[in-house]
């Protein structure tokens, strides 16, 4: 019922995952990403503890398909799920279970996992696969929107279109791109504009946000007001 892709930059480590399906708000259910750790889609009759004890699965030292294993193995209903998984180090693994409803399975490669199920057909998850492939030295979220269009324009979901989502976290707690198209006709394509209205008006600013990670950076008032509106 849905088609996504997961993936890690070999560049910045960003990990992330883009999601779509024809059901109300993918993006509260199926993606699942913690810095520095893993990035996990889960799917198919959701199961959202695949992506909460597989991210404690990686972050307690497992790779990506021994956590895939141990996932599918603890799940009474394995036969109707699907998910994806990166860990921290880009190693890919992906499971479909023998019971996914239409045409459903997964593709994984150097860093990433696509997967879908109830699609129109295959060329969903090969153009993700392409596309994503195509794009390298992009941008970890342009190269996941890239990817879901081209799943989009080879078919997707076979009942139709209804939200889409995509989250990407780099070096902190808190997600470095958290965007949700909840309910729309075209949400793939609503997608690319917040995510370029992000790029407009939310990156500039990201940098200004109090870090963890890099706990000698200083307030930095003045590139917050640089971005505030200017009074008339």
């Amino acid at each position: 019922m849905t088609f996504s892709i997961t993936a890690r930059c070999p560049t910045t480590g960003m990990l992330g995952i883009a999601v779509s399906t024809k059901r109300l708000c993918v993006g509260a259910r199926c993606p699942f990403a913690r810095a520095r750790v893993g990035a996990i889609s889960t799917q198919s009759f959701v199961n959202p503890y695949i992506g909460i004890n597989g991210l404690d699965y990686l972050a307690a030292g497992m790779d990506a398909a021994s956590a895939r294993d141990r996932l599918a193995a603890e799940d009474g209903g394995r036969s109707l799920r699907q998910f994806a998984i990166v860990d921290r180090e880009g190693r890919a693994a992906a499971y479909s279970g023998d019971e996914c409803v239409g045409w459903f399975g997964h593709l994984t490669g150097n860093g990433y996992a696509v997967a879908g199920n109830m699609l129109v057909g295959e060329p969903t998850v090969t153009e993700m696969a392409r596309a994503f492939e195509a794009c390298r030295g992009e941008a970890l979220p342009e190269r996941l929107v890239r990817a879901l269009e081209a799943g989009q324009a080879a078919g997707g979901d076979k009942r139709g279109r209804q939200s889409a989502a995509l989250n990407v976290v780099h070096t902190e707690d808190y997600p470095l791109v958290d965007l949700r198209v909840d309910d729309h006709q075209d949400p793939v394509a609503e997608l690319r504009r917040l995510w370029g209205l992000y790029q407009e008006e939310l990156e500039p600013i990201m940098s200004t946000l109090p870090s963890k990670v890099h706990s000698t950076r200083p307030f930095n008032l003045k590139g917050i007001r640089q971005h505030l509106p200017q009074d008339a």
